[in-house]
């Protein structure tokens, strides 16, 4: 008598695109070839890794039908959009937009970090005390 494994087989982009439709995600194909999800004013940006699983781009907010990403400020952390319009972060969009992240990332089958699953985070740090440090650093 053999056994045989069962093979199981890797879903595809596709496959977890409509997992995450599933589960009650609107998405919004882009000529790009990412999907943007979204679900009340929270958004995300997910589009194709390498290896073809989905990969978190940006996340964020909905201003105006732009999706206004996270920054941190150094004293404080904004939504900015694409267009340069600033908004400050309160505390509940936050909440929001982590819940968001974290269910979205189950739907798609995407790892969640440590650092990811304690809140928020953003890509993008623009204190206000380092621009034009660069410059200044140069000496004739």
């Amino acid at each position: 008598m053999l056994f045989h494994r069962q093979h199981r087989s890797e879903p595809t982009f596709e496959d977890r695109i409509r997992q995450a439709v599933a589960n009650g995600f609107a998405p919004e194909r882009l000529p790009s070839g990412s999907v943007r999800f979204h679900r009340g004013a929270c958004a995300v940006l997910v589009g194709r890794a390498a290896n073809g699983d989905p990969q978190i781009e940006t996340a964020g907010i909905l201003v105006d039908g732009e999706l206004a990403e996270l920054v941190d400020r150094g004293y404080q952390k904004f939504f900015e959009t694409p267009t340069g319009r600033r908004l400050p972060a309160l505390a509940g969009q936050l909440k929001a937009l982590h819940a968001f992240e974290e269910d979205l990332r189950k739907a798609l089958g995407v790892e969640s970090w440590y650092n990811e699953s304690l809140g928020t985070v953003n890509q993008s740090h623009r204190y206000d005390r380092l621009l034009g440090r660069e410059a200044s650093s140069v000496r004739p």
